[in-house]
């Protein structure tokens, strides 16, 4: 997963939020336009447009999650949060370790960082199971043991060092109109394998290389859910990165195949979901 690119209300605000309660490094700003990461590519974007308002009911970006290399560094950024007062809710999804929050205007985000020792989880007949290491089951949402995250963090780990240089966004998850419809898209237009479909909880899982999940679609704004108006603040695009120019010219000829409109950008090539998601498509830089 490569870069996501949000519209704001107010850049100032938000820079500042990134960068003071996350710890991402600013990268470069122009005007109105910024990008952030953690020292390499960027991987958030944000761009400034006037009289922008938040809508609720409508499709777009659920959450962004931005993966961390190790607990370590998760327990850094979830302690960054608690020393700032900034709400979040801590989360044990056994395969995960994660936080959840949302930045100063509305964005969804989780931090998380990997745990398969700890057990796994899947959508198996519709339903989403999760289990621990010794084979008992569990809801995947429990409280996350806070004495046992904040137990990897080091004398003199500093609050507000930045994050991690191996910080990256791990997936994206998105509200759709319909999931069998986004699915037909992620999976056989742009290529994703299906990880895992549960039309009663509105929620599919599809990913490469057999991760549990690059994108998960929900339909938790209702089935049918318009796209955001002009005027919404939130996700302009995401982007996919493929592995070489041949993963790409061979998602491109798909793309052609079933009609859907494309456009060339200085991201890389844009085109929209079915639900009128924004997607990038370009070659791994």
């Amino acid at each position: 997963m490569g870069a996501i690119s949000l519209r704001v209300a107010n850049l100032d605000n938000q820079l500042e939020f990134y960068q003071k309660a996350l710890g991402f490094k600013l990268h470069w700003r122009e005007g109105k336009k910024a990008g952030l990461g953690a020292g390499g590519n960027d991987f958030l974007l944000l761009s400034e447009e006037p009289n922008l308002k938040k809508y609720r009911g409508v499709t777009g970006l659920y959450h962004v999650a931005y993966l961390f290399p190790n607990r370590r560094e998760l327990a850094i950024a979830v302690a960054r949060l608690f020393a700032l007062k900034y709400p979040n809710s801590p989360t044990d999804h056994i395969l995960t370790k994660t936080t959840y929050l949302d930045d100063l205007e509305g964005n969804g985000i989780e931090l998380y960082a990997e745990s398969p020792e700890d057990g796994t989880w899947t959508i198996r007949d519709g339903n989403f199971d999760a289990r621990r290491k010794d084979g008992s089951w569990s809801n995947g949402r429990e409280p996350l043991d806070l004495d046992e995250l904040f137990s990897h963090l080091k004398e003199d780990d500093k609050l507000d060092a930045p994050v991690s240089p191996e910080t990256r966004i791990g997936h994206v998850h998105l509200h759709v109109r319909d999931i069998q419809e986004a699915v037909d898209f992620y999976h056989g237009v742009i290529g994703f394998d299906i990880m895992g479909i549960s039309k009663g909880i509105g929620m599919a899982f599809v990913s490469a290389g057999g991760y549990h999940h690059h994108l998960g679609l929900n339909t938790w704004q209702g089935r049918g859910a318009p796209p955001p108006p002009p005027d919404a603040a939130g996700l302009r695009y995401f982007t996919i990165d493929l592995p070489n120019q041949k993963a790409y010219e061979e998602v491109v000829a798909r793309v052609d195949a079933a009609g859907i409109p494309s456009n060339m950008t200085e991201a890389g090539l844009l085109l929209h979901d079915p639900s009128q998601n924004g997607v990038i498509l370009r070659v791994a830089q």
